[in-house]
């Protein structure tokens, strides 16, 4: 409830912070939003690698990166005038659905390659991060100096024509946003240790409690946010949100991989954790073409990308759960 409730103030926070610094609603929701957000997530994973919960903590990372792009689909189901992703036409959220393909498909292949860490860590880790940043200074370059630029159209959505009220000093505001994000921090702790205890008491997977139990819980403030940030207007830092949030989860496992003290945690990874991976890879890709593709209204009042990206994930939870 503190994460939900938090993470609807936060939207509107970020929204504020795109227009007041110029940095743009696309940028600001992958850096900022998508970030501070996600923390109660990587504190979840960090702190269950840490006890020695390898299969939890990936799980919880793919889990919640699967959860937040279908989260995209509930918030088209709320913006009811045309497809979101033809609204919300950003070429930094194209570039950066990109670099999150990348970064969810270097931890399988470190799950393939030979077990090697060097003080607990595997190579691949630091290489996640750069990743990781050599994106976001991307992203950065693609807003300043666009080199593609979306077809606009009656139902495109301009960011330069929000006006912006609230005058409160730049530094009161990221004060502020700071202190939401460690509230949320604090609870992911807590939902890491529950969750922990869930499977022991229940005698559930770890790979279910983390992608079906702590990752949803833990992506509420991606859900709120992105659903607050549509209702103002504001939806290409809904979708930036989901975007550089997901690209944040990624990094889940690099934490994830220093915390976890018995080697290399992608090499610890279950079978389960692995189809989360290749799960978040398929919904991203179809996002990305979602995003491309424009379409303006789908056969069900949604986008088709939508109505995929809910059916993939409700297949992939039910198969889990299956599966015990």
């Amino acid at each position: 409830m503190v994460i939900a409730l938090i993470g609807t103030r936060m939207a509107g926070l970020a929204d504020t912070l795109a227009d007041r610094t110029g940095f743009g609603e696309a940028l600001v929701g992958s850096v900022l939003l998508g970030a501070g957000t996600s923390i109660a997530g990587i504190v979840t994973s960090a702190s269950t690698a840490a006890s020695g919960a390898p299969d939890l903590a990936v799980s919880n990372a793919m889990g919640g990166i699967a959860a937040q792009t279908m989260f995209l689909a509930l918030a088209d189901v709320a913006y009811r005038k045309v497809n979101l992703e033809h609204a919300a036409a950003s070429p930094v959220n194209l570039g950066q659905a990109t670099v999150l393909i990348i970064l969810l498909i270097l931890p399988l292949m470190a799950w393939v390659s030979p077990p090697y860490a060097i003080f607990g860590v595997n190579p691949l880790t630091p290489v996640l991060v750069a990743v990781y940043f050599v994106g976001l200074h991307n992203a950065h370059r693609i807003k300043q100096k666009p080199m593609w630029l979306p077809r606009q159209t009656d139902a495109t959505r301009d960011e330069d024509d929000d006006d912006c009220d609230d005058h409160r000093p730049l530094a009161l505001l990221f004060a502020i946003f700071a202190a939401m994000v460690g509230i949320v921090g604090l609870c992911g702790y807590f939902v890491g240790t529950a969750g922990l205890e869930l499977s022991d008491r229940l005698g559930i997977s770890q790979g279910v409690v983390g992608a079906l139990g702590t990752a949803v819980v833990t992506s509420l403030p991606e859900l709120v946010t992105t659903i607050a940030a549509v209702r103002r207007g504001a939806l290409q830092l809904a979708v930036g949100g989901i975007i550089g949030g997901n690209m944040f989860d990624a990094l889940f496992i690099a934490a994830s991989d220093v915390a976890y003290r018995e080697g290399s945690i992608y090499n610890a990874m279950s079978e389960r954790s692995v189809f989360w991976v290749a799960l978040a890879i398929l919904m991203t890709g179809i996002l990305l073409l979602g995003l491309l593709r424009r379409e303006r209204q789908g056969p069900v009042g949604i986008g088709w990308e939508s109505a995929l990206l809910v059916g993939l994930w409700l297949g992939g939870a039910g198969l889990q759960i299956s599966l015990g």
